[in-house]
């Protein structure tokens, strides 16, 4: 296995970032998972467009996008496979052990791993933690992940692959690493960023290409809703099947199918919409 560190590839074993890196000591760091399909990245400048809102967010200097391009190129060039998981990771770099950031510069690394296309639907728990829609990293795609580590360790516990949020106000927000979308009376709808939701690329598409209303959300809606799916990068839209203790059909509903089939169209014929 071959990624990209600091300008160049490197073996797995023998790439090294250092252990004062400021995205290791204190999680001031930013990254993008990208759908490779075949060697060819998906979205790839939404998702660049999206780092650099990240970084500006944190306070991080904008990335080159051409050297982020050169480095999924060269990774995907040396690691062939039909689907894959593109994570780009953007870090303050080499700092001091407190929140303080160093002189040195940014670390970037891009790797590759293999993945296999998901089940057509899901299960999904809620979690009694909040999102904050008012924090300082709401709406960034930071590695400060530890929160959605617990939650989905919460979710597997309970046979689910996804954990759903609520924020501060009792509204529906997002899962730790997708969006959520809710069918009402045949009309699909979804959280709003003032939510404190991640601004998806696959929520961004979903809503353009299926019409979905964003619309504020109390999280019950879960309860009620006709029908609930997901998306994200690797699950592009997902049914879910069955939310805490209340089931669902097993196999998507009719609008959900053809959000699923709609995404599946427009994506396979425009690998950069």
């Amino acid at each position: 296995m071959k990624i990209w560190l600091d300008g160049g590839l490197w073996d797995i074993e023998s790439a090294r970032v250092s252990v004062l890196d400021h995205g290791l000591t204190v999680g001031d760091g930013i990254f993008e998972t990208v759908k490779a399909v075949d060697g060819e990245p998906f979205a790839l400048t939404r998702h660049l467009n999206r780092l650099s809102r990240s970084a500006r967010g944190l306070g991080l200097p904008d990335p080159d996008h051409d050297e982020v391009r050169r480095a999924c190129a060269a990774v995907l060039e040396a690691n062939p496979m039909p689907l894959g998981r593109l994570r780009i990771t953007y870090t303050g770099g080499h700092g001091p052990l407190g929140s303080d950031r160093g002189d040195h510069g940014p670390t970037l690394v891009v790797a590759l791993g293999e993945t296999t296309r998901r089940p057509d639907s899901t299960a999904v728990v809620t979690v009694p933690w909040t999102r904050n829609e008012r924090g300082a990293l709401t709406g960034l795609k930071t590695t400060s992940y530890a929160e959605n580590v617990v939650a989905l360790a919460r979710a597997h516990q309970d046979g689910a692959s996804e954990a759903l949020f609520g924020n501060t106000v009792g509204q529906l927000c997002e899962g730790t690493g997708s969006n959520v979308f809710v069918v009402l009376d045949g009309e699909i709808h979804t959280p709003p960023l003032a939510s404190g939701c991640l601004a998806g690329i696959t929520r961004e598409l979903a809503i353009q290409w299926t019409g979905a209303n964003e619309t504020e959300l109390p999280l019950d809606v879960l309860q009620r809703a006709d029908e609930v799916f997901l998306t994200s990068t690797l699950r592009d839209v997902q049914a879910v099947h069955r939310v805490d203790d209340r089931e669902l059909p097993g196999t998507a509903g009719p609008v959900t199918a053809k959000a699923m089939r709609v995404f599946d169209e427009r994506s396979g014929h425009d690998l950069d919409p």
